[in-house]
């Protein structure tokens, strides 16, 4: 079994940075995007940023000069700096990744269980 957990979150003033962490763990042969994402309260999941298995980055444009996204391939890891945070960025992030179990796998997706981030004075 596959199991994505994310870990950093917490509460944050406004301008302040956050940085969030998700481990794949289980039976991994190989990991493509890893991305991330958000829900506000009463709001769709939105894709905040992705990174490919060749660490090709694209982010939402809310979050453009203000979020980085990478990975270490190495811990099978997912990275979220996270600087200059406003109360619009208030979510549940949720960690999301397309895993090959094995060699003569497809590829799966898998979500992680959300992690909490407020932003607030």
């Amino acid at each position: 079994q596959v199991q994505l957990v994310e870990s950093g979150g917490g509460l944050v003033q406004p301008g302040g940075s956050l940085r969030l962490s998700c481990a794949a763990s289980g039976s991994i042969f190989s990991i493509n995007a890893m991305n991330w994402y958000r829900q506000a309260p009463g709001k769709q999941r939105e894709l905040v940023a992705q990174i490919t298995s060749v660490l090709s980055t694209n982010y939402a444009d809310s979050v453009k000069g203000r979020f980085t996204i990478s990975r270490d391939n190495a811990k099978n890891t997912v990275y979220l700096q996270m600087n200059s945070l406003k109360p619009e960025d208030t979510a549940v992030y949720y960690c999301n990744a397309d895993i090959r179990p094995s060699v003569r796998s497809v590829a799966y997706n898998y979500w992680g269980q959300g992690t909490q981030v407020t932003v607030s004075s």
